[in-house]
């Protein structure tokens, strides 16, 4: 097992050096989506540079249970408890049921991320799901004075919180500062103090996604679902808290609240978070006109782009920056992206073309050390980049018969790849999965005319609209039949 792995703690503001607090069991919890609209590309970064810890901590012999929820319910527009609830306006907006947006944006959110190669979480719960584990967790809190009921809707007490924990811990902010510059909310009479934050929400006549609890019909506040269901499936003591930095400041801070008001400890050892995007220099946002989806990235298909980018070639360039740097898009930076990722591939595909010699002008073993002292500095994948492009180096020149390399070094060399470009960076040559996937698609083909020669109307018809439900139109001429991606 790896025991030298330091990971940068937004609890402490520092480097530490990981224990898990049931060593070799690792609990990791990653704050999920809101599957109200389409995933943006925040959310894949931080998504992407976890996938790469859990495959790392994996890799480094650890048992990880890796829980990423899914936010479903109770979420409102804005993070004091105002605005409507974004299920309910976007399931009116397209006339749908709230569950039905639900479903339709989780698949779509799935479908992202295999576009990306992660690995699935270990769980995977909803907050819909989890409607008993809040309302009880609600109710420890009351029990223990850290929340009140005003006309239906439970707060929680941040001043009485105050008293005995540290509310500003994870961002080191100054609460007094915080309180003053609060500014005054709809239905801020109900609450005790400014900083107050919703635990369970009383439902109005409209609200569609409702739930009977012993205030009355209602529904959860955004951030008691994470402190309920990290509790379930890691402990009230866990070890790994991650999400996007805009989480730390409301989010990750009435998390922790909640919990050590509940339990009297420290949900999580250790803090991280992912840092923001820019285009260009500026803040990545909607109303700034310059974000866009991940599919617009692919297809090419939005103004500030000359061209798309495939999953693998924008995957390889937000590993390029270190998870907690600021990751800046521009064309000229994907471009040299591509190349980079294809000279990558096209060494990878030199490996098994290598002749070993007797002797060898390489050693392999200081490149492996740099690539896991890099990923144990806080999953430092820049310089574990740098170290593949040397090792692409070494496979070229040994290709080009300028140099030769042992059997040993070569079996080394072809393990240092796998272990590093496949299994820990989840990266994949798209050119061979594309070849794959042509073979397949004229075998299908070939039987579906091999159908309509013998008259099986039926078969050919249910391979034509089998390929069609995948996205796939055949195109059927004197010539014959061809395919493309519809």
């Amino acid at each position: 097992m790896n025991t030298g792995l330091q990971l940068y703690n937004t609890l402490t503001r520092k480097k530490e050096l990981f224990e898990p607090l049931n060593a070799p069991h690792v609990g990791m919890y990653v704050c999920g989506p809101t599957v109200y609209s389409d995933v943006h590309l925040g959310n894949c970064r931080t998504f992407i540079s976890f996938d790469l810890i859990f495959r790392y901590l994996k890799y480094s012999g650890y048992k990880v249970r890796y829980v990423r929820n899914i936010t479903d319910a109770g979420h409102l527009e804005g993070d004091r408890d105002e605005g409507d609830d974004k299920f309910a306006k976007r399931a009116k907006l397209e006339q749908l049921e709230p569950m039905e947006i639900v479903q339709k944006y989780t698949l779509g959110f799935h479908d992202v991320l295999r576009m990306f190669n992660t690995l699935p979480p270990s769980i995977e719960p909803t907050a819909t799901g989890h409607i008993i584990e809040q309302i009880e967790m609600i109710k420890e809190i009351m029990n223990n004075g850290y929340a009140y009921e005003s006309n239906g809707t439970i707060y929680f007490d941040v001043e009485k919180y105050s008293q005995t924990y540290n509310y500003t811990i994870l961002t080191n902010r100054n609460l007094e500062d915080m309180l003053a510059n609060t500014r005054e909310l709809g239905g801020q009479n109900e609450k005790r103090g400014r900083l107050d934050f919703a635990l369970w929400i009383k439902a109005k006549p409209e609200t569609l996604m409702r739930w009977a609890s012993p205030w009355g019909e209602g529904f959860p506040g955004w951030h008691i679902e994470c402190s309920a269901m990290s509790a379930k499936y890691l402990g009230a003591e866990f070890d790994i808290h991650g999400g996007g930095m805009d989480l730390a400041a409301t989010h990750h801070t009435n998390e922790i609240a909640q919990s050590e008001a509940c339990s009297h400890k420290q949900p999580a050892k250790y803090w991280m978070h992912t840092n923001m995007l820019t285009v260009n220099g500026t803040r990545m946002s909607k109303s700034a006109g310059n974000g866009f989806l991940p599919e617009q990235l692919f297809s090419g298909d939005h103004a500030l782009l000359e061209k798309g980018f495939s999953p693998m070639t924008v995957k390889f360039f937000m590993l390029q920056a270190h998870y907690r740097s600021t990751l800046d898009f521009s064309n000229e930076a994907l471009d040299a992206s591509e190349k980079g990722f294809k000279r990558l591939m096209n060494a990878l595909s030199l490996l098994d073309k290598l002749t070993p010699a007797e002797s060898s002008d390489f050693e392999i073993d200081p490149i492996i050390d740099n690539c896991v002292k890099a990923m144990n500095d806080d999953f430092n994948s820049p310089v574990v980049i740098a170290e593949l492009f040397e090792a692409s180096r070494i496979i070229n020149t040994v290709y080009d018969g300028k140099g030769k390399i042992s059997a040993v070094e070569l079996d080394k060399l072809k393990q240092l790849m796998q272990d590093f470009v496949y299994d820990i960076f989840g990266l994949k040559d798209e050119e061979t999965s594309n070849i794959a996937l042509n073979s397949v698609l004229d075998m299908v083909i070939d039987l579906r005319q091999t159908a309509k020669e013998n008259k099986d109307y039926a078969t050919s018809d249910k391979i034509r609209l089998g390929l069609q439900s995948m996205g796939i139109q055949l195109k059927d001429s004197k010539e014959g039949t061809t395919w493309n991606k519809a």
